[in-house]
């Protein structure tokens, strides 16, 4: 059990204000280098500081420690031994990176378990060792496309086969418009590629192959801290597993190849589930018949294949898991969509099932509220503690602490239990500083005052992990009807886009018009529901209503089930249409559907239809009904707890329907209903007090008014009955500040006009050295070029792979003698002088520095940002041009990286060119990327000067900043923070008199560690490729993002 707190009958205040480990996250702790322990109990400690319960010991790019070896499980039990001391938690991970399965190639190295796949061509190709012919086909379309008629034929090496005919469409139909081609199916393995170690991944149809790779990570994991198993090794994370992606034709008479997922023994299990000849009838599974009607062997290809992946995969960890004390945990790979999941998983409610926790995977700041969803379902039905999101992946150095409270707020109220932040790098060394920053670790400037945001959510988890998910309504997932149209893309995509599209809407309408819902997996139901009756229970839940949206098939089991609910008295409503096929076959026995209501794919009429369901209504200011807010309620015991968070972005105005805003976020004002007479109390996630909140009864409902913003959440604990008196209110009287077209209804604010500060800096300031010239092994040198570039152009010449996203990790690859020198040289302008300066980079002991002509000794006198970086007194500065030259080992393992020239001088950009000037006296409000500080990464202080009266508070309003937060101190006194809107922090108590005012800005290392010369601005994922772009993505001008406290603050007095 891992809340073993919740056992007690209700929640104790002081773990509320003070969570324990097991409410807190746990990031993927990136092992990326050759691993220390020393280093690694540091960084533990920095982990716990930053508020965090514990740690998931995560393999990643540049691993050079051997991967399981004795050397890593006995790094795997120092740390967890430390976790244990400290009370927090050691998460383990079962791949050497991704996808989870192959055991970074150990596994497949025997041919017999690689993943393979049913390669579909017109072209007959040469077989060998990796590619078997298992068929060939004569192939009839008719005019339009479509599948008149097939035969499979004896290949021109495959043994001979007794032809099977198979027609659609009459001869004399389509005779003059038909074509006919022969095809021919292959069994073809994977080819190896560097990602998996120059191995490939693992078959995960293949149960054998899993049950290898259990034996190789999970058995020695158990060998080495089995006896924490269950205690501080509560789980073990498995990372998107998968099956070869399908795929479809893009014309139905082009010439191409098309694969589908296979393996060995497929067609002899298929006939033993259906009784039928998957071979013979290959050709029904890429084109759709010419007489319209849905393929049965297509449908039942999709749902093999679905539970031959859970089975062999999922299964097979699940019950290992089950059996040693330990949580299956993870996410499976491409979960949103419906077409995303066919192509990857069959469905993932079907593998989830196996999971001791389900997970999701959010990245990019997406709102996938159908992953949430389908995991939370599985959760809620299976008696799951909860639900673990890998979260804030891929959002960039520049991700702050808004976007981390948002992101998780709207996970939080879909259920999400365990955080597990991606990514928390041990090192940034070569290529690990381009694996999906940020680095949620001390080298952000941040990090130690990240555990407000873990406070946040361990607090609400305290309250949102207790008794059970109060959900009325379920939903039939759609997933099988979409397997019936998995076809020919000009002639499937409109309906499989249609139907994907009523998946979100269905999904959205319900969460967003507060019904909360779950999914029901039709490969699941039969086994979840043995005696159904209304209402559903199926595990744990109870359901009153089913919604059946728009799906054209359903199983013979689910047709049982519906037919008992509804029979029994439970309210059943279809969507768009009702059911016409059993398992793809027309059956008149649906015709008892239509006797219950048939809504249009329309939310009003679908929330109207649901009415009776209804546990809470939420209205905006205007009496509407609110937009954009999700919530769930859990019953324990007699109380309930109330979650409700946004699950869109802010927007800067109600006008605004579509740009997020992070500065112009105005007040709101929401009316709460909700059904039932309770006392409610807010309990403040922020600080970890509680305070009852006023409140009225209408109609049988308490009604909550409250006002806030759009970073803001709100967690209420209800008790049953009427409150005594009206209570107290917590949140602000409702005073709308309008923003955009419309004037503000008050006066701006009555404060100083502040036109500059002083300040001071963190840390020194740094010149990005990224556009040397270059030389090779003695050579002239060549013009200027970005290192990046400068590496993989020196590797070309030397027959070198080139540096990119997927590479052979170090463990895999060795060490090698690096045999060619490579020379860089960087000339820095400058307008002033300077006593010392210094210089920081990588491989510091493989390096020789020349500055100005003369060598530099080779001994560290510190780091800058991560240890990796090694710092070096360069001496002084010279007005004019000064010149640093790298001598470099260069071999297949070299890599070429940013250095930087870090003191106490201004930094002016302009384009590609840069140059070092004084430093500004003071700074004006703005960005600091003109003002002398273009790559600064880290912390600045703002100061300033104001003055109160007797018996007035000071106000400080920072409403436009890019940074993670501001801390604010007055007189050298801590007053709290400006992190959400309203962006003001209030300070009473004070003398009258003049007072200092600090503002301390914690910054963002985007524009020192960022992709400078990626010019897309509207690109989102930020990995490798985000440092390599080319053509019109890519700019030798440095694109700089703003940085700062971008407005003057306002700093005024109020009684």
């Amino acid at each position: 059990m891992l809340y073993k707190h919740n056992q007690t009958e209700n929640l104790e205040d002081s773990l509320f204000q003070n969570p324990s480990s097991e409410y807190r996250g746990a990031p993927f702790w990136a092992w990326n280098c050759v691993l220390d322990e020393e280093q690694l109990m540091r960084q533990i400690g920095y982990l716990q500081e930053m508020g965090f319960g514990g740690f998931n010991m995560h393999c990643r790019t540049g691993m050079a420690t051997e991967y399981l070896s004795q050397e890593f499980f006995q790094l795997v039990r120092d740390c967890t031994r430390e976790a244990q001391k400290r009370g927090m938690l050691a998460w383990t991970y079962d791949e050497d990176r991704w996808p989870s399965g192959a055991a970074g190639g150990l596994v497949t190295k025997e041919k017999k378990f690689r993943a393979r796949h049913l390669l579909f061509t017109p072209f007959l190709k040469e077989t060998n060792e990796n590619r078997k012919l298992l068929g060939a086909y004569n192939v009839v379309l008719d005019g339009e496309g479509y599948l008149a008629r097939y035969a499979r034929v004896a290949g021109e090496d495959a043994a001979a086969v007794k032809p099977r005919k198979v027609v659609f469409a009459a001869e004399n139909v389509t005779a003059g418009y038909e074509t006919k081609e022969r095809w021919y199916a292959y069994l073809e393995l994977s080819e190896e590629t560097p990602w998996h170690n120059n191995q490939t991944y693992v078959d995960t149809l293949n149960k054998k192959a899993i049950e290898q790779f259990c034996r190789i990570t999970h058995e020695q994991y158990y060998e080495a801290v089995g006896d924490h198993f269950g205690r501080t090794v509560p789980a073990i994370f498995t990372d998107e597993p998968q099956f070869t992606s399908k795929k479809t034709l893009a014309y139905a008479k082009e010439k191409a190849d098309v694969s589908l997922p296979w393996t060995d023994d497929l067609e002899e299990t298929f006939r033993e589930a259906y009784g039928e000849d998957l071979m013979g009838g290959v050709p029904e599974l890429f084109w759709d018949r010419a007489d319209g009607k849905p393929s049965v062997l297509r449908y039942h290809y999709h749902a093999h294949i679905s539970d031959r992946f859970a089975e062999s995969f999922a299964h097979t960890l699940g019950q290992w898991c089950e059996g040693h004390g330990l949580m299956l945990t993870g996410h499976m790979m491409e979960e949103p969509t419906l077409k995303s999941q066919t192509a990857a998983l069959g469905e993932v409610m079907r593998s989830l099932s196996y999971f001791q926790l389900p997970g999701i995977d959010m990245l990019c700041d997406r709102r996938e509220y159908t992953t949430a969803k389908q995991a939370q379902s599985v959760s809620h039905q299976y008696g799951r503690e909860g639900v673990l999101s890998e979260l804030y992946g891929v959002t960039g150095w520049d991700f702050d602490f808004r976007g981390h409270k948002l992101q998780g707020d709207w996970q939080a109220a879909l259920g999400v239990t365990v955080r597990t932040p991606h990514l928390s790098w041990v090192s940034m060394n070569g290529e690990a500083k381009r694996d999906y920053p940020a680095s949620i670790n001390y080298q952000a400037p941040w990090y130690k005052r990240y555990s407000l945001i873990e406070d946040h959510f361990a607090r609400v988890n305290t309250a949102m992990t207790r008794g059970k998910c109060r959900t009325r309504i379920a939903v039939l997932h759609p997933v099988e009807s979409y397997w019936l149209h998995w076809g020919v893309a000009q002639q499937t995509a409109g309906v499989r886009r249609q139907l994907d599209e009523n998946f979100e809407k269905i999904t959205r309408w319900l969460l967003f018009g507060q019904l909360d819902f779950d999914y029901l997996s039709e490969g699941l139901l039969k086994e979840q529901c043995g005696n159904p009756s209304a209402p559903l229970e199926v595990g744990p839940m109870q359901y009153e209503a089913v919604v059946v949206p728009g799906c054209e098939t359903i199983r013979e089991s689910t047709y049982e089930v519906l037919k008992a609910f509804g029979e029994a008295g439970g309210r059943l409503i279809f969507m768009g249409e009702y059911p016409k096929y059993i398992e793809a076959r027309k059956d008149s026995r649906l015709d008892i559907f239509r006797r219950y209501p048939l809504a249009a794919f329309s939310q009003p009429e679908i929330l109207e239809l649901l009415e009776e369901e209804r546990d809470l209504s939420i209205f905006d200011g205007m009496g509407e009904p609110a937009d954009g807010l999700l919530y769930q309620l859990r019953e324990d015991g007699e109380n309930r707890y109330l979650f409700i968070a946004h699950g869109r972005a802010p927007r800067a105005s109600e006008d605004d329907g579509v740009n997020s805003a992070r500065d112009m976020v105005p007040r709101e004002k929401i009316r709460i209903y909700i059904k039932g007479e309770w006392r409610p109390t807010v309990m403040d996630t922020m600080t970890g007090g509680q305070k009852p909140i006023a409140r009225s009864y209408e109609n049988g409902s308490t009604v909550v008014e409250y006002s806030w913003y759009g970073h803001d959440s709100l967690l209420l604990k209800l008790e049953p009955g009427r409150a005594e008196s009206e209570g107290a209110v917590l949140a602000e009287p409702f005073e709308p500040l309008r923003i955009g077209r419309k004037a503000a209804f008050r006066e701006d604010f009555p404060g100083t006009f502040y036109e500059e500060a002083e300040y001071r800096l963190e840390e020194p300031n740094v010149c990005v050295l990224d556009m040397p010239e270059y030389a090779l092994d003695g050579g002239d040198w060549e013009g200027r070029e970005e290192v990046l570039r400068v590496d993989n152009l020196i590797r070309k010449r030397l027959g070198l792979p080139p540096r990119q996203d997927a590479v052979a990790q170090p463990w895999v690859t060795g060490t090698e003698k690096p045999a060619h020198t490579v020379r860089l040289r960087y000339r820095v302008r400058s307008s002033v002088s300077r006593k010392d300066v210094w210089l920081a980079l990588e491989e510091l002991e493989h390096t020789r520095i020349t500055w100005n002509g003369k060598a530099v000794g080779g001994n560290s006198c510190g780091y800058y940002v991560d240890e990796c970086i090694q710092k070096v007194c360069l001496g002084g500065l010279q007005e004019g041009e000064n010149t640093l030259e790298l001598e470099i080992a260069f071999g297949k393992q070299t890599n070429l990286e940013n250095c930087f020239l870090l003191g106490y001088f201004g930094v002016k950009v302009q384009g590609a060119r840069v140059f070092l000037e004084d430093l500004p006296e003071k700074l004006t409000f703005g960005s600091l990327v003109t003002q002398g500080l273009p790559f600064y990464g880290g912390n600045i202080i703002y100061e300033l000067k104001a003055r109160t009266s007797r018996g007035k508070k000071l106000k400080v309003h920072v409403p436009m900043y890019r940074g993670a937060l501001i801390d604010v101190e007055v007189d050298g006194g801590p007053a709290g923070s400006v992190v959400f809107a309203p962006y003001t922090v209030t300070v009473d108590k004070l003398p009258s008199g003049p007072h200092r005012v600090s503002l301390k800005l914690y910054g963002s290392r985007v524009n020192t560690f960022g992709a400078l010369h990626n010019c897309n601005e509207h690109w989102w994922w930020h990995g490798p490729d985000d440092w390599r772009t080319y053509g019109d993505e890519w700019s030798y001008e440095y694109q700089l993002k703003d940085t700062g406290i971008l407005k003057s603050p306002d700093i005024y007095e109020e009684d």
